[in-house]
């Protein structure tokens, strides 16, 4: 459903058109013709008697577009109960107003052109009448205009027209806006084709909110066959139809809050899929390139996030941070040009304040005028009484003048005694002073020289401390070093004795296996000599030992080689190495 103040725009004007003579009102047959036909295109059903009965107490002839309003209000408006065709209706109050203000003939926009752009106006206007539109939105609509025109915004050009245009009222009409545009002053270069498919593409986005539209291939749900068709997006619904002149519609898929949209891989020899998940179907739809596919999942994502949201299309809450900012921009302004006024007044009371106060030393200095006439008058008559005394004090001042020579010699002197002991005095104290301040600066010395001595003291106990530290490491490290020398040359000597030991048992070893090849050849001949070949073998120190059957445990491995001992023989070796290493390590 249509917004109630959208709609009243577009009757405004036709209102504003019956309204012949410019007075502001419309005769009551004519208000019953647009009635009928708001009713008409609204499908309402029309009762004519109603004006009648409604304003049967007025009998004062035209009414007012307040005086209309209460009747379109309740007899029209409120009883809009199903979806209608809003561009028939438009188009309706369109052909009523369009001719009597304006002539398509020397612009370059056609009528059809003229009446998207009206409607464009009524969309982006102040809701408040007489309509207009302020310089904010008609920056908007020239910069969606020139983007889909596909000329760049040029920014010079509109400061230059901004500036035309607060010289005069700083906001359009419809009418002036239509002309704006049919003059190409923003689109010099372009052809009247090319302004026609701008503003059309303007008018599907901003009045019939299509937020996209393309071809796609769609998969069907019952053969299951792949298909291209035109697709429309709006705010809750996907169209989709056979070609772009929408004639002949195919389907919808209604977008709520519980859908959702989803890449899906290549499959089918398609590339670039989606789906979009409703309740009840699922629809897989094909785009031509990896742009258009994430062109098309954003758009459709964003308008089931609105959904979800609780909010209208992204053109139409833009329009309301639109108005939102400027009408805060406004209430700033406003509260500035009410500080602006609070200072001004409190200036002009200042002015005040201080004319007042200039008054009052005008009064205060013709009062300090007339005090000094009054002390000036005052003065020539003492001054006439202190001559009189002064001829007769001359006489006096003679004999006084002789006693004050004498005087004046008696202060001389009296005078120089003061003068001798004021610089005594001062000498005395600059003295005092210089000794107070030896005396400050003979104990800060000491209490520096104390402080220092401390700091000598703690000093030299660290030091002490660390060379004793150091000392103690010295002869640690020395001691583990001689330590360490002396296990070197144990183990060295140790080493040395274990390698001769071990050629001395090799060497026993070759012999060894040399008399046992020669007793293996004589075994049956000299088993007699079995016993002393035994012998023989213990004497070597087991460096071999007879076959015979022996334990089934691991086999031990020494430095001697495998099987060369057993373990009681392995233990008297290890202890007999033990006290020689001991004793090694003894005399060093």
């Amino acid at each position: 459903m249509w917004l109630r103040d959208e709609l009243l725009k577009s009757i405004w004007h036709a209102f504003t058109a019956l309204d012949v003579d410019q007075r502001g009102k419309v005769s009551k047959s004519q208000l019953k013709v647009l009635s009928h036909s708001l009713c008409t295109v609204m499908k309402i059903p029309h009762d004519p008697v109603a004006l009648e009965e409604h304003f049967k107490d007025d009998n004062k002839g035209p009414l007012s577009n307040q005086g209309y309003m209460p009747y379109l209000n309740r007899f029209i408006l409120d009883k809009v109960q199903e979806e209608f065709d809003v561009l028939e209706f438009n188009k309706m109050c369109w052909t009523l107003c369009y001719k009597k203000n304006i002539c398509t003939k020397h612009l370059l926009v056609s009528d059809d052109d003229a009446f998207k752009v009206w409607c464009i106006f009524n969309f982006l206007s102040e809701d408040n009448y007489p309509l207009v539109i302020v310089t904010e939105e008609i920056e908007y609509f020239l910069r969606k205009l020139m983007e889909a025109m596909g000329s760049g915004w040029s920014e010079e050009k509109f400061a230059d027209y901004k500036v035309q245009l607060n010289t005069k009222k700083n906001c359009l009409t419809a009418w002036e806006l239509i002309e704006l545009v049919g003059m190409g002053y923003f689109s010099k270069g372009m052809n009247h084709q090319t302004l026609s498919m701008g503003i059309t593409e303007v008018f599907q986005e901003l009045i019939l909110d299509v937020l996209k539209q393309g071809y796609m291939m769609k998969k069907g749900h019952k053969r299951k066959n792949w298909t291209e068709r035109w697709f429309v997006l709006r705010p809750n619904s996907l169209s989709y139809y056979v070609c772009e002149d929408l004639v002949e519609k195919k389907g919808d898929i209604i977008l709520d809050r519980t859908c959702c949209v989803e890449s899906l891989p290549d499959k089918e020899g398609k590339k670039c899929l989606f789906i979009i998940k409703c309740t009840d179907k699922s629809f897989e739809i094909s785009a031509s390139d990896k742009k258009k596919k994430q062109e098309w999942l954003q758009a459709i994502q964003t308008c089931i996030q609105l959904l979800r949201l609780g909010l209208s299309s992204p053109h139409r809450e833009a329009r309301l941070r639109r108005r939102e900012l400027r009408r805060r921009q406004q209430g700033e302004e406003d509260d500035l040009a009410e500080r602006m006024k609070q200072l001004q007044v409190a200036n002009e009371n200042k002015q005040r304040q201080l004319e007042g106060m200039r008054k009052k030393i005008e009064e205060a200095a013709a009062k300090a005028t007339t005090e000094e006439h009054r002390r000036k008058q005052t003065q020539l008559d003492l001054q006439d009484r202190y001559r009189l005394d002064l001829e007769r004090e001359k006489m006096v001042r003679q004999q006084m003048e002789e006693q004050v020579a004498q005087k004046s010699c008696e202060l001389e002197q009296y005078l120089q005694r003061v003068r001798e002991l004021e610089d005594m005095y001062h000498r005395l104290e600059e003295a005092l002073e210089d000794e107070r301040q030896a005396t400050q600066d003979e104990e800060a010395m000491h209490k520096l020289q104390a402080r220092l001595l401390e700091e000598e003291v703690a000093k030299r106990a660290e030091l002490e401390q660390i060379h004793l530290q150091q000392q103690r490491a010295l002869s640690q490290t020395e001691a583990e070093k001689q330590e360490l020398v002396a296990e070197q040359r144990a183990k060295e000597r140790d080493l040395q004795a274990a390698m001769l030991q071990l050629e001395s048992l090799e060497r026993e070893r070759q012999g060894a296996l040399e008399q046992y090849e020669k007793v293996s050849m004589k075994l049956e001949r000299a088993a007699n000599k079995t016993k002393t070949w035994k012998d023989k073998v213990s004497k070597h120190e087991g460096l071999l030992r007879l076959i015979q059957p022996g334990d089934k445990g691991p086999q031990r491995i020494t430095n001697w080689g495998p099987a060369s001992f057993t373990d009681a023989e392995l233990e008297l070796r290890k202890k007999s190495w033990q006290e020689s290493k001991n004793q090694g390590a003894q005399a060093q």
